[in-house]
Protein backbone atom coordinates (compact mmCIF):
# COMPACT_ATOMS: atom_id res chain seq x y z
CA UNK A 1 0.00 0.00 0.00
CA UNK A 2 1.34 3.43 -0.96
CA UNK A 3 2.27 5.70 1.90
CA UNK A 4 -0.23 8.49 2.52
CA UNK A 5 1.49 11.87 2.47
CA UNK A 6 0.05 14.49 4.80
CA UNK A 7 1.01 18.09 4.06
CA UNK A 8 -0.17 20.48 6.78
CA UNK A 9 2.94 22.63 6.30
CA UNK A 10 1.72 23.53 2.80
CA UNK A 11 -1.19 25.42 4.34
CA UNK A 12 0.47 27.22 7.23
CA UNK A 13 -1.36 30.58 7.42
CA UNK A 14 1.79 32.29 8.69
CA UNK A 15 3.42 31.87 5.29
CA UNK A 16 1.22 34.47 3.58
CA UNK A 17 1.56 38.13 4.61
CA UNK A 18 -0.93 40.47 2.95
CA UNK A 19 -1.39 43.35 5.37
CA UNK A 20 0.90 46.23 6.20
CA UNK A 21 1.55 46.64 9.89
CA UNK A 22 3.09 44.56 12.64
CA UNK A 23 5.15 42.05 10.69
CA UNK A 24 8.00 40.41 12.63
CA UNK A 25 10.46 37.96 11.08
CA UNK A 26 11.12 36.35 14.46
CA UNK A 27 7.59 34.94 14.36
CA UNK A 28 8.51 32.91 11.29
CA UNK A 29 10.65 29.79 11.02
CA UNK A 30 13.51 29.04 8.69
CA UNK A 31 12.70 25.32 8.77
CA UNK A 32 9.54 23.22 8.60
CA UNK A 33 8.39 20.67 11.15
CA UNK A 34 7.48 17.81 8.81
CA UNK A 35 8.26 14.07 8.71
CA UNK A 36 8.44 14.18 4.91
CA UNK A 37 11.73 13.18 3.32
CA UNK A 38 13.25 14.31 0.03
CA UNK A 39 11.47 11.60 -1.98
CA UNK A 40 8.06 12.67 -0.62
CA UNK A 41 8.73 16.35 -1.30
CA UNK A 42 9.90 15.65 -4.85
CA UNK A 43 6.72 13.64 -5.46
CA UNK A 44 4.55 16.51 -4.19
CA UNK A 45 6.37 19.02 -6.38
CA UNK A 46 6.12 16.80 -9.45
CA UNK A 47 2.33 16.60 -9.11
CA UNK A 48 2.04 20.35 -8.65
CA UNK A 49 4.32 20.98 -11.64
CA UNK A 50 1.97 19.03 -13.88
CA UNK A 51 -0.94 21.23 -12.81
CA UNK A 52 1.15 24.40 -13.18
CA UNK A 53 2.13 23.37 -16.70
CA UNK A 54 -1.50 22.78 -17.71
CA UNK A 55 -2.59 26.10 -16.20
CA UNK A 56 0.23 27.93 -17.93
CA UNK A 57 -1.02 26.65 -21.28
CA UNK A 58 -4.45 28.14 -20.53
CA UNK A 59 -2.88 31.40 -19.32
CA UNK A 60 -0.92 31.68 -22.57
CA UNK A 61 -3.94 30.85 -24.73
CA UNK A 62 -6.31 33.25 -22.96
CA UNK A 63 -3.73 36.07 -22.86
CA UNK A 64 -5.85 38.22 -20.55
CA UNK A 65 -3.77 37.93 -17.37
CA UNK A 66 -0.08 37.79 -16.50
CA UNK A 67 1.84 36.44 -13.52
CA UNK A 68 4.81 38.07 -11.80
CA UNK A 69 6.88 35.95 -9.43
CA UNK A 70 9.41 37.86 -7.33
CA UNK A 71 12.18 35.99 -5.51
CA UNK A 72 14.23 37.67 -2.78
CA UNK A 73 16.68 36.05 -0.38
CA UNK A 74 20.09 36.23 1.19
CA UNK A 75 22.99 34.66 -0.72
CA UNK A 76 22.89 30.83 -0.89
CA UNK A 77 19.22 30.59 0.11
CA UNK A 78 18.44 28.67 -3.08
CA UNK A 79 16.58 31.13 -5.32
CA UNK A 80 18.06 29.82 -8.57
CA UNK A 81 17.45 26.16 -7.79
CA UNK A 82 13.94 26.87 -6.51
CA UNK A 83 13.04 28.63 -9.75
CA UNK A 84 14.60 25.83 -11.79
CA UNK A 85 12.83 23.00 -10.00
CA UNK A 86 9.41 24.64 -9.70
CA UNK A 87 9.30 25.92 -13.28
CA UNK A 88 11.00 23.02 -15.06
CA UNK A 89 7.73 21.66 -16.42
CA UNK A 90 6.38 24.82 -18.02
CA UNK A 91 6.62 25.85 -21.66
CA UNK A 92 9.60 28.24 -21.90
CA UNK A 93 7.82 30.06 -24.72
CA UNK A 94 5.48 31.58 -22.14
CA UNK A 95 8.03 32.44 -19.44
CA UNK A 96 10.37 35.39 -19.05
CA UNK A 97 13.17 35.38 -16.47
CA UNK A 98 15.08 38.48 -15.39
CA UNK A 99 17.99 38.42 -12.95
CA UNK A 100 18.69 41.94 -11.74
CA UNK A 101 22.24 42.93 -10.89
CA UNK A 102 23.62 46.34 -9.95
CA UNK A 103 22.01 49.00 -12.18
CA UNK A 104 23.90 50.20 -15.24
CA UNK A 105 24.71 53.81 -16.02
CA UNK A 106 21.64 54.00 -18.26
CA UNK A 107 19.42 52.45 -15.57
CA UNK A 108 20.72 54.84 -12.92
CA UNK A 109 19.77 57.76 -15.16
CA UNK A 110 16.09 56.76 -14.76
CA UNK A 111 13.92 56.32 -11.67
CA UNK A 112 14.54 53.15 -9.65
CA UNK A 113 11.44 51.38 -10.99
CA UNK A 114 12.14 52.04 -14.67
CA UNK A 115 14.08 48.88 -15.50
CA UNK A 116 11.68 46.71 -13.52
CA UNK A 117 8.59 48.11 -15.22
CA UNK A 118 10.21 47.37 -18.57
CA UNK A 119 10.56 43.72 -17.48
CA UNK A 120 6.93 43.17 -16.46
CA UNK A 121 5.53 40.13 -18.32
CA UNK A 122 2.97 40.74 -21.08
CA UNK A 123 -0.48 39.19 -20.82
CA UNK A 124 -0.37 35.43 -21.17
CA UNK A 125 3.14 35.17 -19.71
CA UNK A 126 4.73 34.24 -16.40
CA UNK A 127 7.52 36.62 -15.46
CA UNK A 128 10.17 35.69 -12.92
CA UNK A 129 12.29 38.36 -11.26
CA UNK A 130 15.30 36.85 -9.55
CA UNK A 131 15.92 39.80 -7.24
CA UNK A 132 13.81 42.80 -8.08
CA UNK A 133 12.89 46.41 -7.35
CA UNK A 134 13.10 45.44 -3.67
CA UNK A 135 16.88 45.61 -3.89
CA UNK A 136 16.34 49.39 -3.84
CA UNK A 137 15.00 49.17 -0.27
CA UNK A 138 17.27 46.32 0.83
CA UNK A 139 20.83 46.70 -0.45
CA UNK A 140 20.51 50.49 -0.49
CA UNK A 141 19.09 50.42 3.03
CA UNK A 142 22.13 48.50 4.27
CA UNK A 143 24.52 50.51 2.07
CA UNK A 144 22.90 53.95 1.74
CA UNK A 145 26.07 55.34 0.18
CA UNK A 146 24.91 53.68 -3.06
CA UNK A 147 22.06 56.17 -3.26
CA UNK A 148 24.39 59.15 -3.42
CA UNK A 149 25.43 58.08 -6.91
CA UNK A 150 21.83 57.99 -8.16
CA UNK A 151 21.63 61.78 -8.41
CA UNK A 152 18.40 62.00 -6.47
CA UNK A 153 16.91 65.40 -5.61
CA UNK A 154 18.08 66.54 -2.18
CA UNK A 155 20.42 63.53 -1.70
CA UNK A 156 24.04 64.66 -1.83
CA UNK A 157 25.38 62.74 1.14
CA UNK A 158 24.31 59.82 3.30
CA UNK A 159 22.97 61.97 6.11
CA UNK A 160 20.41 63.41 3.66
CA UNK A 161 18.70 60.00 3.57
CA UNK A 162 16.10 60.00 6.33
CA UNK A 163 12.98 58.08 7.34
CA UNK A 164 10.82 60.18 5.02
CA UNK A 165 12.92 59.05 2.06
CA UNK A 166 12.27 55.36 2.80
CA UNK A 167 8.56 55.98 3.38
CA UNK A 168 8.37 57.56 -0.07
CA UNK A 169 10.17 54.60 -1.66
CA UNK A 170 7.78 52.14 -0.05
CA UNK A 171 4.86 54.28 -1.26
CA UNK A 172 6.25 54.19 -4.80
CA UNK A 173 6.50 50.39 -4.65
CA UNK A 174 2.96 50.04 -3.31
CA UNK A 175 1.61 52.28 -6.07
CA UNK A 176 3.60 50.40 -8.73
CA UNK A 177 2.30 47.01 -7.62
CA UNK A 178 -1.27 48.25 -7.25
CA UNK A 179 -1.10 49.57 -10.81
CA UNK A 180 0.10 46.18 -12.08
CA UNK A 181 -2.63 44.31 -10.20
CA UNK A 182 -5.35 46.63 -11.55
CA UNK A 183 -4.14 45.84 -15.04
CA UNK A 184 -4.32 42.08 -14.69
CA UNK A 185 -1.02 40.97 -13.19
CA UNK A 186 -1.04 38.34 -10.44
CA UNK A 187 1.82 39.23 -8.10
CA UNK A 188 3.51 36.72 -5.77
CA UNK A 189 6.53 37.83 -3.74
CA UNK A 190 8.64 35.08 -2.18
CA UNK A 191 11.18 35.68 0.57
CA UNK A 192 13.27 32.53 1.00
CA UNK A 193 14.00 32.80 4.71
CA UNK A 194 17.22 30.99 5.63
CA UNK A 195 19.04 30.96 8.97
CA UNK A 196 22.50 32.45 9.34
CA UNK A 197 23.88 29.06 10.41
CA UNK A 198 22.53 27.43 7.29
CA UNK A 199 24.10 30.10 5.10
CA UNK A 200 27.46 29.39 6.75
CA UNK A 201 27.12 25.66 5.98
CA UNK A 202 26.29 26.36 2.34
CA UNK A 203 29.17 28.82 1.96
CA UNK A 204 31.60 26.23 3.35
CA UNK A 205 30.19 23.62 0.99
CA UNK A 206 30.78 25.93 -1.95
CA UNK A 207 34.36 26.53 -0.83
CA UNK A 208 35.12 22.85 -0.21
CA UNK A 209 33.49 21.45 -3.36
CA UNK A 210 35.52 22.28 -6.52
CA UNK A 211 32.38 21.93 -8.64
CA UNK A 212 30.71 24.66 -6.58
CA UNK A 213 33.64 27.06 -6.23
CA UNK A 214 32.25 29.21 -9.02
CA UNK A 215 29.17 29.98 -6.92
CA UNK A 216 31.20 31.61 -4.16
CA UNK A 217 32.47 35.18 -4.00
CA UNK A 218 34.65 36.68 -1.28
CA UNK A 219 32.12 39.52 -1.18
CA UNK A 220 29.52 37.02 0.10
CA UNK A 221 31.35 36.85 3.42
CA UNK A 222 31.61 40.64 3.59
CA UNK A 223 27.85 41.00 3.12
CA UNK A 224 27.23 38.29 5.70
CA UNK A 225 28.64 40.66 8.31
CA UNK A 226 25.56 42.85 7.72
CA UNK A 227 23.10 40.02 8.46
CA UNK A 228 21.16 41.88 11.17
CA UNK A 229 20.93 44.97 8.99
CA UNK A 230 19.56 42.93 6.11
CA UNK A 231 17.00 41.21 8.33
CA UNK A 232 15.82 44.61 9.57
CA UNK A 233 15.59 45.85 5.98
CA UNK A 234 13.59 42.80 4.91
CA UNK A 235 11.28 43.16 7.88
CA UNK A 236 10.55 46.78 7.04
CA UNK A 237 10.11 46.11 3.32
CA UNK A 238 7.66 43.27 3.91
CA UNK A 239 5.78 45.20 6.59
CA UNK A 240 5.43 48.26 4.35
CA UNK A 241 4.51 46.58 1.06
CA UNK A 242 2.39 43.52 1.86
CA UNK A 243 -1.09 43.77 0.34
CA UNK A 244 -3.93 41.42 -0.68
CA UNK A 245 -3.13 42.07 -4.35
CA UNK A 246 0.64 41.75 -3.79
CA UNK A 247 1.23 39.36 -0.88
CA UNK A 248 4.56 38.24 0.50
CA UNK A 249 5.17 34.55 1.13
CA UNK A 250 7.73 33.82 3.85
CA UNK A 251 9.26 30.52 2.72
CA UNK A 252 11.34 28.52 5.23
CA UNK A 253 14.52 27.82 3.26
CA UNK A 254 16.88 25.84 5.50
CA UNK A 255 15.85 22.73 3.55
CA UNK A 256 15.73 23.39 -0.19
CA UNK A 257 13.29 20.62 -1.08
CA UNK A 258 10.86 21.89 1.52
CA UNK A 259 11.03 25.41 0.08
CA UNK A 260 10.61 24.11 -3.48
CA UNK A 261 7.56 22.05 -2.54
CA UNK A 262 6.00 25.00 -0.74
CA UNK A 263 6.59 27.46 -3.59
CA UNK A 264 5.23 24.94 -6.08
CA UNK A 265 2.04 24.41 -4.10
CA UNK A 266 1.49 28.13 -3.59
CA UNK A 267 1.92 28.88 -7.28
CA UNK A 268 -0.43 26.06 -8.23
CA UNK A 269 -3.13 27.30 -5.85
CA UNK A 270 -2.85 30.91 -6.97
CA UNK A 271 -3.09 29.94 -10.64
CA UNK A 272 -6.12 27.78 -9.90
CA UNK A 273 -7.75 30.68 -8.06
CA UNK A 274 -7.60 32.79 -11.25
CA UNK A 275 -10.31 30.62 -12.81
CA UNK A 276 -8.45 30.48 -16.12
CA UNK A 277 -10.38 29.27 -19.18
CA UNK A 278 -9.46 28.64 -22.79
CA UNK A 279 -10.73 31.41 -25.06
CA UNK A 280 -14.00 30.79 -26.93
CA UNK A 281 -14.05 31.71 -30.60
CA UNK A 282 -16.64 34.04 -32.09
CA UNK A 283 -19.15 32.65 -34.57
CA UNK A 284 -17.18 33.96 -37.56
CA UNK A 285 -14.03 32.21 -36.37
CA UNK A 286 -15.94 28.99 -35.71
CA UNK A 287 -17.33 29.19 -39.23
CA UNK A 288 -13.82 29.57 -40.60
CA UNK A 289 -12.79 26.42 -38.71
CA UNK A 290 -15.59 24.46 -40.36
CA UNK A 291 -14.54 25.69 -43.79
CA UNK A 292 -10.92 24.76 -43.10
CA UNK A 293 -11.93 21.32 -41.85
CA UNK A 294 -14.06 20.67 -44.93
CA UNK A 295 -11.15 21.67 -47.19
CA UNK A 296 -8.78 19.35 -45.40
CA UNK A 297 -11.21 16.41 -45.62
CA UNK A 298 -11.58 16.93 -49.38
CA UNK A 299 -7.87 16.68 -49.99
CA UNK A 300 -6.71 13.69 -51.94
CA UNK A 301 -4.30 11.36 -50.23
Amino acid sequence: MAKKITTPFLHDPRVRVERTGRFKLKRHRTDIDTPLVKKDLKELLEKDREVISDLQDVLYAAADRSVLLIFQAMDAAGKDSCIRHVMSGVNPQGVQVHSFKAPSTLERSHDFLWRHHAAIPPKGFIGIHNRSHYEEVLVTRVHPELLVGQKLPGIRKVKDIDGKFWKQRYASIRAFEEHLARNGTLIMKFFLYMSRDQQKRRFLERIDDPDKNWKFSANDVKERAYWKDYMAAYEDAIRETAAPHAPWFIIPADDQWESRALVGRLLREQLQALGLKHPKLESDALGALKVAKAALLKERR
